[in-house]
């Protein structure tokens, strides 16, 4: 008698047909209807990848194939964040959304978990898109433009301030801002390093109690 062959089970066997919404490194924030990617085989994951190590093992995804991605609270924990930004830009499709939440640089949230691999700061989100490498070539190849960073700020200590005057006090004080929420769209073909096309800051200001 001839043994059966299990069929191979493909992307599309697992989560249909693209395009796809990935959520990065989840954790336990499980969204419905996205693809639930983390380091860890936590409840509700549907596909373990680990995120140190994107540059030799890429994400087991097609090229081009996700719309959207969220990485809620998980960029300051990766050692590689070059790597991983580079391999979320080979598998957005042209104009993909990337929202990315973090702590700010100037908060001690930033600092006080032991697991936080590095701070970001607005002007952090700029070296994931391709035109901040005029000066040197480090080996990134993705582009991703940063169209809107959004500070939730202490309401209390920015009662009456002018968004221009937030601003400043987010850059001259500590633990004024409550969360960093970047918006990055997806540039295909890459766009060239050069200065003349850097990204300018586009901040919004959100008083939050």
């Amino acid at each position: 008698m001839t043994p059966t062959r299990k069929k191979k089970v493909t992307v599309s066997d697992k989560f249909g047909k693209p395009p796809y919404k990935l959520n990065v490194g989840c954790g336990r924030n499980i969204k419905e209807g996205w693809i639930n990617l983390d380091s860890a085989e936590l409840s509700g994951v549907n596909l373990v990848h680990d995120l140190d190590n994107v540059r030799d093992n890429p994400i087991a995804l097609p090229d081009e194939s996700v719309e959207r991605f969220l990485l809620s609270h998980v960029l300051e924990h990766v050692r590689d964040s070059l790597g991983l930004m580079q391999d979320l830009w080979r598998l957005a499709r042209p104009d993909a959304v990337a929202v990315i939440r973090t702590p700010h640089g100037g908060s001690d949230d930033a600092w006080e978990d032991q697991t936080h691999l590095r701070a970001y700061f607005p002007r952090s989100f700029g070296f994931f898109s391709q035109p901040f490498y005029w000066r040197a070539d480090y080996g990134y190849k993705g582009d991703w433009n940063p169209e809107k960073i959004t500070l939730l700020v202490d309401a209390g200590r920015c009662k009456g301030l002018t968004p221009q005057q937030a601003f400043a006090k987010t850059q001259a004080e500590r633990n004024i801002v409550r969360e960093m929420v970047c918006e990055m769209r997806a540039v295909k073909p890459a766009r060239e390093p050069k200065q003349e096309l850097m990204p300018k800051l586009n901040i919004e200001i959100v008083n939050v109690q």
